[in-house]
């Protein structure tokens, strides 16, 4: 996978302090931005589409 983007809540200062996701029509895949060369996790797409659904669904503190 070669388009990593890094999340729009990344860390103060440099935003070395978030995950970088990167997708294809079947894979989405999620690494640490501090440690890019270790191997991601991978998941089905509409896999990681319903876990972030869920997220956005949970109330907040």
């Amino acid at each position: 996978m070669d388009n990593w983007r890094k999340s729009s809540y990344s860390g103060p200062g440099d935003g070395n302090e978030c995950v970088e996701v990167a997708t294809t029509p079947t894979r989405t895949a999620v690494r640490d931005s501090k440690a890019p060369a270790r191997t991601p996790l991978t998941f089905p797409t509409s896999a990681f589409a319903a876990f972030l659904q869920a997220l956005k669904a949970r109330p907040r503190p």
